[in-house]
């Protein structure tokens, strides 16, 4: 059976210990490093399945790193934070964390995530591998087949046309649409004097899928010209 490999980044070398000891077994493997500029050295060697990531570190933080990483790589990554403030999650997330756990925290819980995070990313890599049914946006995905819509694993109702407006924009991820655009391709028909039922759509859309509708991470606005889905 082949190994997950596991890359826990923390600045203190007890919590490396205990997580090692908690997640190394026959089907995981542990890499370690005390900063950013550590991981992504591993990162450029090994081939990770996910990562632990403490937010205050030394030299390069959880932050600039998750970020950097993201530039190439959708692998999940796990925010360790002594921080319980809302404001760093969401900071956290938007980088593209794809969970997020606070110090002090149970191990079993932690390793729970792992497993679930570990779960989540080898079905959808399995799904992607039979065609294009799966669309996967950092924790945002929608399967054309199923018509389903997930956020960090849970489960989003979307409406008929809420979906359609969704599924286009990630289908198209990157181009912008206009209103017009959007309507007349969801709707089937001219817009006409139809634009506030775009915009009350999109609000709807955001309300379900973003952690802060008012600071969107997936559906952006581009003033004056319409929206899009970002491609990372």
């Amino acid at each position: 059976m082949a190994k997950n490999n596991i890359l826990i980044v923390d600045d203190e070398l007890e919590i490396r210990e205990a997580l090692v000891i908690y997640l190394k077994s026959d089907s995981v493997e542990v890499f370690t490093a005390s900063n950013g500029l550590e991981a992504l050295e591993i990162l450029e060697k090994e081939t990770i399945h996910l990562i632990i990531m403490d937010l205050m570190m030394p030299q390069l933080d959880g932050i600039k790193t998750t970020f950097k990483i993201r530039e190439s790589k959708n692998i999940p990554i796990i925010m360790l934070s002594a921080k319980s403030e809302a404001n760093d999650k969401i900071l956290g997330l938007n980088v593209g964390a794809d969970d997020y756990i606070t110090k002090p925290f149970n191990p079993l819980e932690l390793v729970a995530r792992v497993r679930s995070q570990l779960r989540r990313f080898t079905n959808l890599g399995a799904f992607q591998m039979t065609g294009d049914e799966i669309i996967q946006v950092r924790g945002l995905v929608l399967n054309k087949s199923s018509k389903t819509v997930e956020v960090d694993g849970e489960d989003v109702r979307l409406t008929s046309k809420e979906y359609k407006i969704l599924e286009l924009l990630m289908e198209n991820k990157g181009r912008v649409f206009s209103i017009e655009q959007i309507y007349e391709r969801v709707w089937n028909e001219p817009i006409l004097a139809s634009e506030n039922t775009v915009a009350v759509h999109i609000r709807n859309i955001r309300e379900k899928i973003e952690i802060n509708p008012k600071d969107p991470k997936y559906l952006k606005v581009v003033w004056g010209i319409g929206y899009k889905i970002e491609k990372k």
